[in-house]
């Protein structure tokens, strides 16, 4: 008969064990080694892991608890010590696999995320090695003679190392949470709180192996990572699929295609667009397309298309921009329809989405109102200028420069014709004196040229500019904006008045710009400050997070010597000046480099452009200057270090902060021993 404290273990494990296999039965059942999808987040991937070993755990103490009760039977024992050498080996890989998918889950590449994996791929290692010599060398565990369990030295150092590595990733995941908001802050606190979790249950676990805390530590995390991660996830993977849903209905088809390889998945919503029977999925996308454009596409718009559908055109037409579109026509049924085209990068970064949408109604519609606008010349081609927009437009004959003004006069663009003239340029030109703000009067004076305007427009659609009217002795801004009829017979010109909002933007810039600049200088030396740096820091890190070419850059870390010698003898006023000879000496130096000040006596300088070609010169004259003002016994002694950006080893720009800072204390012991061989 068990003892009830046998049953009792084997029931707790056994409870854990069928509560993992409902709440995560879908996980479970797709396990994969390598997904089918390339959209899967690895993340979910490595969760899986968890879960089996999380279940080989639960299997292993189940059958701890059953073999336990019978351990004084010879023919038990044999089996007993294998579950138990397979008791800690699931322990080992659920440290191992929650370690990894927690790294997954971050999807942060840094040296933080690589020191957890280096730590547990270690640890995993170490006690499978212990596991095999334990039966040679009782290291973790071993039996006395009655078969009783003896728990080892090895045993509590391996659930120590356990505790430390869960009680670092419970920091670093709070860490992160605390820098979060939203659902995003919650997910980090619920993996937070589950490492927290095993910590607790590993302690209980030492204390007491007659009992099964750890399968409870694994039960309750699984449920907090269910409830507040896995489902939460879900959820919004719901509201996307939903939107994404809605948004394909506004399209005949939608490709998303791996750039490099050229696999796709076609969503199509259009019953038309299905019958010409384009495959749903396939592994050349770029191939395919082209193969099928002799099929589908109007003779006459063949060519074209074909020199759109490659990996290079298609990367080089997004270049610059996040989407661009084309169109042509494609034989649905037997009879030709515009189709218009827009391709954009996902954001992954790693795939292209492609849009289709039958636009042929459209164009139709489109020829039907150019066709109506012909029989109403006058109001139809002033509406190409969209009156509502404007307080005035004059609709101005290219050809004899006659003119008739118009007037809005109400908030729908309905217009009121208010006078003619012969020549509207001749008039505007006697105008300007009496109208135009003196600092203006040249410049609406040359735009208003008729040749001007016709050499201006033959390049663009439109033109403006924008100038200051004299109203009541006060100049107030105004835009005039200058397009083409679409028969090219009359300029269109619009004036409307922009005061408000020309005023409103300068007030609003300036206020902002002094408030940022502000924020982000050295009250002391007038130099940028640790938070400039740090903002600096930020958006070279993420262009290269981005996989963005950068331009080659290298850092100088500078200190400056004798601060504390210069405040305690001489005074903080003394210091101050010392500390602003330092800003002085690196900024006429680094003429064309920030530079700033991140701590009392330290400096940075962000090298690049031509300081960045010249930086070994530049280097030697500030050593230079320092050996001089050191011999001399006046001006600043700055010791320097400079490191380089290596965009094939570097991933981190403080890599780069942390040679050069290295480099700067090998400089300053040099100038504390008066060695001045690091210079040469």
């Amino acid at each position: 008969m068990l003892n009830n404290k046998v049953m009792y273990y084997s029931i707790i494990s056994i409870m854990a064990l069928i509560l993992n296999l409902i709440i995560n039965h879908k996980d479970l059942r797709n396990v994969k080694i390598r997904p089918a999808d390339r959209t899967t987040k690895q993340a979910n991937i490595r969760y899986s892991y968890f879960l089996i070993a999380a279940n080989g755990y639960f299997a292993a103490d189940i059958a701890w608890g059953l073999l336990y009760a019978y351990r004084d039977r010879d023919g038990v024992f044999p089996f007993l010590y294998s579950d138990c050498i397979f008791y800690f080996l699931f322990m080992f890989l659920t440290m191992l696999t929650w370690m990894r998918y927690v790294v997954a889950y971050l999807n942060k590449k840094g040296r933080r995320s690589k020191a957890l994996l280096y730590g547990v791929w270690t640890m995993f290692t170490l006690g499978l090695v212990y596991l095999m010599i334990n039966r040679f060398y009782p290291f973790i565990f071993s039996f006395n003679e009655n078969h009783d369990y003896v728990p080892e030295t090895g045993r509590h150092i391996a659930f120590v190392l356990q505790i430390a590595l869960y009680l670092v990733t419970t920091v670093y995941m709070l860490f992160i949470a605390g820098r979060s908001s939203g659902e995003e802050k919650i997910r980090y606190n619920a993996v937070g709180l589950t490492c927290l979790v095993m910590d607790l249950f590993l302690i209980l676990q030492i204390t007491d192996p007659g009992y099964p805390f750890y399968a409870m530590g694994l039960m309750i995390g699984i449920c907090v990572i269910h409830s507040f991660v896995e489902a939460g996830e879900k959820k919004e993977k719901e509201v996307y699929d939903h939107i994404a849903t809605g948004l394909a209905e506004d399209y005949e088809a939608m490709y998303y295609i791996d750039i490099e390889t050229g696999e796709y998945k076609e969503f199509s919503t259009s019953l038309e667009y299905e019958s010409l029977n384009v495959p749903f999925a396939g592994l050349d996308f770029y191939a395919e397309t082209r193969e099928n454009i002799e099929r589908y596409i109007h003779p006459d718009d063949r060519e074209f298309a074909k020199s759109l559908y490659s990996k290079e055109a298609m990367l080089k037409n997004l270049t610059g921009r996040n989407s661009y579109s084309y169109k042509y026509r494609v034989m649905v049924d037997g009879h030709p329809r515009y189709f218009r085209f827009t391709v954009r990068r996902a954001n992954d970064d790693r795939h292209f989405v492609l849009y289709e949408k039958d636009i042929d109604d459209e164009i139709t519609a489109e020829t039907m109102r150019l066709e109506d606008q012909k029989k109403h010349i006058t109001y139809s081609r002033i509406a190409e200028s969209l009156a509502s927009n404007y307080d005035v437009i004059y609709y101005v004959s290219i050809e004899d420069s006659s003119y008739v003004c118009y007037e809005t006069n109400n908030i729908f663009g309905q217009l009121e014709m208010q006078m003619s003239g012969d020549d509207f340029f001749a008039e505007s030109q006697r105008r300007i004196p009496e109208m135009i703000h003196k600092s203006d009067r040249e410049l609406v004076t040359e735009f208003i040229d008729r040749d001007h305007l016709i050499s201006a427009l033959k390049a663009h659609k439109r033109n403006s500019i924008d100038y200051r009217i004299m109203i009541e002795n006060r100049g107030r801004y105004a835009r005039m904006t200058v397009r083409k009829t679409s028969d090219g017979t009359h300029f269109i010109i619009g004036v409307e008045n922009i005061d408000a909002e020309v005023r409103r933007e300068k007030q609003q810039l300036k206020a902002l710009n002094t408030e940022k600049e502000l924020a982000r200088r050295d009250e002391l030396t007038g130099i940028k400050n640790k938070t400039a740096y740090k903002e600096l820091e930020t958006s070279v890190q993420s262009n290269i997070d981005n996989g963005v070419d950068y331009l080659p850059f290298a850092i100088v870390v500078c200190d400056a010597n004798d601060l504390k010698r210069i405040n305690d003898s001489e005074g903080h006023v003394a210091g101050d000046e010392y500390i602003k000879e330092s800003a002085k000496l690196l900024c006429d130096l680094f003429a064309h480099s920030p530079v700033f000040r991140v701590g009392g006596d330290e400096f940075v300088v962000f090298l690049r452009g031509g300081d960045y070609s010249k930086r070994e010169e530049l280097m030697k004259r500030l050593r230079d200057q320092v050996l001089e003002n050191q011999h001399s016994g006046s001006g600043p002694i700055l010791a320097s270090g400079m490191a380089e950006y290596n965009r094939e080893t570097d991933e981190m720009v403080s890599e780069v902060f942390d040679r050069a800072d290295k480099e700067m204390y090998k400089d300053k012991q040099c100038l504390k021993d008066g060695n001045d061989h690091s210079y040469r």
